[in-house]
């Protein structure tokens, strides 16, 4: 299975950003695998694409605000960090992405928040666009 078979066009008014308030009129995307139709349903139509031998498995994952905009050092440029996974919690250490990376040195340093008091320190390179933060 590649990534690239998850890859279609989801237009930004599809995207719910509250819970339904009734969780079962919930909307639905279903994709019919043999002809590529997309229809637009409520979840509890669910059933109705589920045969006797299917089954459903559930994820209680909790997703954390990753992404932060704030501004470099001197310059003031906006900046985007993307909080990939905390490395170190006793030193404060997390894997980020950034963009524009090419802005984003080791010794820089990141401010956010509308008065800067959260402020990041960059302290490795580790991909293109990755870096180590503190």
């Amino acid at each position: 299975m590649k990534l690239s078979q998850f890859k279609f066009n989801l237009p930004e008014s599809l995207i719910a950003h509250s819970p339904s308030e009734k969780r079962d009129e919930a909307r639905l995307m279903v994709l019919h695998k043999d002809s590529g139709k997309i229809e637009h349903k409520i979840f509890k139509d669910i059933l109705d694409y589920y045969d006797d031998k299917d089954v459903m498995i559930l994820n209680n994952t909790k997703v954390f605000p990753a992404r932060l905009y704030g501004n470099k050092e001197k310059t003031g440029a906006t900046i985007e960090v993307f909080l990939l996974r905390e490395l170190n919690k006793e030193l404060r250490l997390w894997d980020v992405l950034v963009d524009p990376a090419r802005k984003i040195r080791v010794g820089n340093k990141l401010y956010f928040g509308d008065d800067d008091l959260l402020i990041a320190e960059v302290v490795d390179n580790t991909t293109s666009r990755g870096r180590t933060i503190r």
